[in-house]
C-alpha cells in the first residue's frame, strides 16, 4: 500500500514523506485522529516508503522488516500461564488487511473470535518484538514495527515497551496508531512525536465511493456527507441499507399514524417494535433522533445543512413543517430518554408505547 491509496489525507502524507527524504523521521511516532480517518493506511503508506527504498520492495504488506503489533485475546486452549503474541493470530490480521487498511477494533474481534472477551497487548508480546527489532535487517535498511492500538497494552507490557522505545536498535522506526492517546501510559507518550490526523474531506470520500465502490455522483456526496470524514462509517451507510430503509419505514409508519392519532396501529406498531433486539431497537432511537433533527433543519433550506437520503428527503418535504422550535427539543429528549430506558432493560412495549402517545401530542404542538 502506498500514499496515493489512503483516501484524502495529502497534507499528512505530503509531510511524512517530506520527513522520511529528509531523513528527520522520529524513531518513535504516533498517529492519532478520529475513527475513520485512515491511521493505519497511512502508517501501512508510510512502512511501504520507508522499505521500497531498498532492494526489496514491499508487496500488499509482506515484507521481512515490516512487523505488526495488535490486541489479541486468549484462547480457551492455552494455559492460564500463555501470553498470546500478535503471531497467534497472524492469519485472521491477514485476511483482514488483504481487504483493505479501514477496519474497526470491532471486526478485529470478530475475526479473532472474541466474542465477549476484551482484546490486549500481553508482555509476551513486547518480548516478541524486542527480539524481532533487535535482529539485522533482512534487506539491510529500515526495520518498521507498526502498533495497532497501543493504549490496548497491558501496564507489564507498556513498562518493557517503554524500554525498548527509549533504546530502540539502530534503523528502527516505531509507528504507534492509536485511538485513545490519553490512554496510554504519560511516560510513553512523552516519548513518541506524535501526529494529528484530521477527519477525511467529504469531497474524497466522495471521490473515494466513486472510484473505489462505483456510485453516482450524486450518490456518492450524499453517503460523503453522511459520514462526517469517516471512512468506516461511509461504508457502513453502504452496508446498512437495509436496516436504514427499515428504520425509515418505521419511522414515516408512526408519525403518519401519530398524526391521525390511530391508538390501534399505534399499538400494533410499539409492539412490531418491541420483538426486535436491545442493540437494534437503540440504533432504531438514533435513527429517529437524527431524522428529527435533519427534519427541524430542512425547514432552513440550506441544502449544505442537510444530510438525508433521497427517500428522506422526499418524505420531509410535506413532514418537515411538523418538527420546529416548539417541539424539536421534545423530539430530542423523548428519544433520549427512550434510549436510557431501553439500555436500562426497562420493557420495550411501554417504552415504544409512550414514545407513540408523546409523539401524537408533539407533532399537533404549535
Amino acid at each position: 500500500m502506498d500514499f496515493s491509496e489512503v483516501i484524502g489525507q495529502e497534507e499528512m502524507a505530503q509531510r511524512l514523506r517530506s520527513l522520511a527524504d529528509a531523513e528527520r523521521l522520529p524513531h518513535a511516532m504516533m498517529l492519532c485522529g478520529p475513527d475513520g480517518c485512515g491511521k493505519m493506511a497511512m502508517a501501512i503508506a508510510l512502512a511501504t516508503y520507508l522499505l521500497n527504498k531498498g532492494t526489496f520492495q514491499v508487496r500488499g504488506i509482506s515484507h521481512p522488516d515490516l512487523h505488526f503489533t495488535y490486541p489479541t485475546i486468549k484462547l480457551k486452549k492455552w494455559s492460564s500461564e500463555y501470553k498470546p503474541v500478535s503471531n497467534d493470530f497472524i492469519e485472521p490480521w491477514r485476511e483482514l488487511l488483504q481487504n483493505g487498511a479501514y477496519f474497526s477494533l470491532a471486526q478485529w474481534l470478530e475475526a479473532m473470535g472474541a466474542e465477549n472477551q476484551q482484546a490486549i497487548i500481553t508482555v509476551g508480546e513486547a518480548g516478541e518484538l524486542l527480539k524481532r527489532m533487535m535482529m539485522k535487517a533482512n534487506q539491510g535498511g529500515w526495520k518498521v514495527s507498526i502498533i495497532w492500538l497501543p493504549e490496548k497494552m497491558n501496564l507489564e507490557c507498556a513498562n518493557k515497551m517503554l524500554k525498548l522505545i527509549e533504546e530502540p536498535p539502530q534503523h528502527t522506526i516505531f509507528i504507534m496508531v492509536c485511538r485513545e492517546p490519553d490512554e496510554l501510559l504519560d511516560t510513553i507518550r512523552s516519548r513518541v512525536q506524535r501526529f494529528d490526523m484530521k477527519r477525511i474531506k467529504t469531497e474524497d470520500i466522495a471521490t473515494a465511493l466513486i472510484e473505489k465502490r462505483g456510485l453516482q455522483p450524486e450518490d456518492a456526496n450524499r453517503v460523503a456527507r453522511l459520514s462526517g470524514g469517516n471512512w468506516l462509517k461511509a461504508l457502513d451507510e453502504l452496508n446498512a441499507a437495509s436496516e436504514n430503509k427499515l428504520f425509515f419505514d418505521y419511522f414515516v409508519t408512526l408519525m403518519r399514524q401519530a398524526y391521525m392519532k390511530d391508538l390501534r396501529e399505534l399499538k400494533r406498531w410499539s409492539e412490531s417494535v418491541a420483538t426486535m433486539g436491545r442493540e437494534q431497537q437503540k440504533s432504531l432511537l438514533e435513527y429517529f433522533m437524527r431524522m428529527a433533527r435533519e427534519a427541524f433543519i430542512y425547514n432552513f433550506h440550506n441544502d449544505e445543512l442537510t444530510y438525508m437520503t433521497t427517500d428522506e428527503e422526499q418524505f420531509c418535504k410535506k413532514f418537515a413543517r411538523f418538527v420546529h422550535e416548539g417541539n424539536i427539543i421534545g423530539f430530542q429528549q423523548l428519544y433520549q430518554r427512550a434510549l436510557r430506558d431501553i439500555g436500562q432493560n426497562a420493557n420495550a412495549k411501554m417504552v415504544f408505547f409512550d414514545i407513540t402517545m408523546q409523539v401524537a401530542v408533539l407533532l399537533h404542538t404549535t
